[in-house]
């Protein structure tokens, strides 16, 4: 199974991401500031497709917030989607608009 890394520059940007034999196969594009992490963008390329990498990422962005304590604001639709469907597992991190 391939291991989900997480690069984040100086400024806070960057992302989750899978590599497989050198090549980027999905990433979850995220920028952390303060106490929140939004997440912007979630992509699995072709050659990562029914790996279920989308929500192997979303997995690994969640426990990293919780970790560091961070609230989530889904600018992604699928990380929103997620959020929408699954309050009982993300609701202690999720920076819901309705609060």
């Amino acid at each position: 199974m391939e291991e989900i890394k997480l690069r984040l520059n100086n400024n806070g940007e960057g992302s989750f991401y899978v590599l497989d034999s050198q090549e980027q196969i999905a990433q979850l594009v995220v920028s952390v500031s303060g106490d929140e992490l939004t997440a912007h963008h979630t992509e699995v390329f072709p050659k990562g497709e029914g790996k279920e990498l989308g929500k192997r990422l979303m997995a690994r962005m969640a426990d990293y917030a919780r970790e560091n304590h961070l609230k989530v604001t889904a600018l992604c639709p699928f990380v929103f989607g997620q959020f929408k469907r699954h309050p009982e597992i993300y609701s202690d991190i999720w920076n819901s608009p309705l609060e």
